[in-house]
């Protein structure tokens, strides 16, 4: 293959790298210190990559936990235009400031679809294995290039704005990475079958409804504790799903693991642990309370729960 998701590691790697150097350099942040070994600890980990021993990386998460934990992570100053700079840059460029945006899905789409299985040389072009995202990240790659031509501005202009977005974030940038972690440590250490026991021995599933209620909203709150549905759907499936709902009342596998996903993903609506749906756009949009996303979803999250719960209930057997 010419094209493997490593390449975009260490890609990754290079502009956390430079984003802890700048932070190292701005004397305006009150702990630029923490801030940069926050930062080049996380690069690290994708500049070294499987070469790094597994409790290496072990012990750099949980470093990088503790400097968050005790505040270490703090914005800094990056020289950002005034809001009528900006109004007169957006008027200026119109609606050509949508074009690197739209390039990441085109890219991505055609990639996963039209050059999934182009050869040069007998070499795949994209690893066959990561086809959407090796074309997420050429995507990604390409946009960065358009928005500095369209504005004129130079690479090292587009790492300033990067830093300055994953400051606003903070500590939540590593949250996916973490929760992927957590979901794999819940799986390997038998939470599923800790749930099955705690489920079976201290809630009467006698009657279809309440087992129901019991999978899908604990689909739901474990992805508001973990923050990913993936992570709770083996844990719910695996305590209740599979020995309650398919074992005992003889429900449908596909129908059942379809609307717990579903049920998932309402616990997504409702969770900061969420970072990339509820924290992100907030901090994207500069909005003065973090947890606006997160206000606004739920009077849509708690009627959908419902209505999932219905679903799988009368559904369960199609």
């Amino acid at each position: 293959m010419i094209l493997k998701p490593d390449y975009f590691y260490v890609l990754l790697g290079v502009v956390l790298l430079m984003v802890a150097l700048m932070a190292l350099r701005d004397r305006h942040n009150p702990r630029r210190y923490s801030s940069a070994l926050f930062w080049a600890m996380y690069a690290s980990i994708y500049l070294a990559g499987e070469r790094m021993p597994a409790v290496a990386a072990g012990v750099l998460m949980v470093a990088m936990a503790l400097i968050a934990g005790f505040g270490g992570v703090t914005l800094g100053r990056y020289g950002s235009r005034t809001p009528d700079e900006r109004r007169a840059s957006a008027g200026k460029l119109g609606h050509r400031l949508l074009i690197p945006a739209l390039l990441i899905p085109f890219t991505t789409m055609i990639g996963s679809t039209l050059l999934k299985d182009v050869k040069i040389d007998g070499l795949f072009l994209l690893d066959p294995k990561n086809t959407t995202l090796v074309s997420l990240g050429c995507g990604c790659v390409l946009a960065v290039i358009a928005a500095c031509r369209l504005t004129r501005a130079s690479p090292l202009q587009a790492i300033r704005e990067g830093r300055r977005l994953i400051d606003y974030l903070g500590w939540s940038v590593v949250l996916p990475h973490l929760l992927a972690v957590l979901g794999l440590l819940f799986s390997e250490v038998g939470v599923g079958k800790a749930v099955a026991y705690l489920a079976t021995s201290y809630i009467d599933m006698d009657t279809r409804l309440v087992a129901v209620v019991v999978y899908c909203a604990g689909m739901a709150l474990f992805t508001v504790i973990m923050g990913n549905g993936f992570a709770a759907f083996p844990v719910m499936t695996g305590g209740v799903g599979i020995p309650v709902l398919i074992g005992v009342y003889h429900a449908n596998p596909a129908m059942m693991a379809a609307i717990g996903m579903f049920s998932a993903y309402c616990g997504t609506l409702m969770t900061p642990m969420a970072a990339n749906f509820n924290i992100v756009p907030a901090a994207l949009l500069e909005l003065p309370d973090k947890n606006g996303v997160i206000k606004a979803q739920i009077p849509t999250a708690l009627p959908l729960l419902a209505v999932n719960i219905a679903l799988l209930y009368f559904l369960m057997y199609r």
